[in-house]
């Protein structure tokens, strides 16, 4: 196995093994971006538990979607440096710089990402299905 693989492989293990909020069905009120936006997403694993979306952004596109959109609470794992700025729907805009191997959860949100660095942006999305037993 490729080294960049295991590190893939240990990145999402880490970040699922740090899951401590669960998902209510009803925050997934986003469309779905992989069948909105099929050639920046890619549905690269999915069960009955969780899906994980990997989305790759050019430069001048989203980091994580298009425009102004909304997520349900998910996971995110970093594939690649970025640097991007966020606004929120009251027009709020905050810089962000994130590295690889960053993992870090996110409520429900709206939000428009716009990568402003010169690289592509490469990132995991991990949003369970359904809440988990205690």
């Amino acid at each position: 196995m490729k080294e960049s693989n295991r590190t893939r492989r240990k990145l999402i293990l880490a970040g699922l093994g740090s899951l401590a909020v669960h998902l209510d069905p009803s925050d997934a009120n986003a469309q779905d971006p992989a069948k909105v936006m099929p050639r920046a997403y890619r549905v690269a694993f999915e069960n009955d538990k969780l899906r994980v979306l990997e989305f790759t952004g050019r430069p001048g596109m989203g980091i994580c979607g298009q425009g102004m959109h909304s997520h349900p609470a998910h996971l995110t794992v970093v594939l690649s440096d970025w640097k991007g700025r966020a606004t929120t729907p009251d027009g709020t805009a905050r810089d962000r710089e994130r590295k690889l191997g960053d993992v870090f959860w996110s409520e429900a949100e709206t939000h428009k990402n716009e990568n402003t660095g010169k690289t592509n942006s490469r990132v995991l999305i991990i949003e369970l299905k359904t809440p988990a037993k205690a």
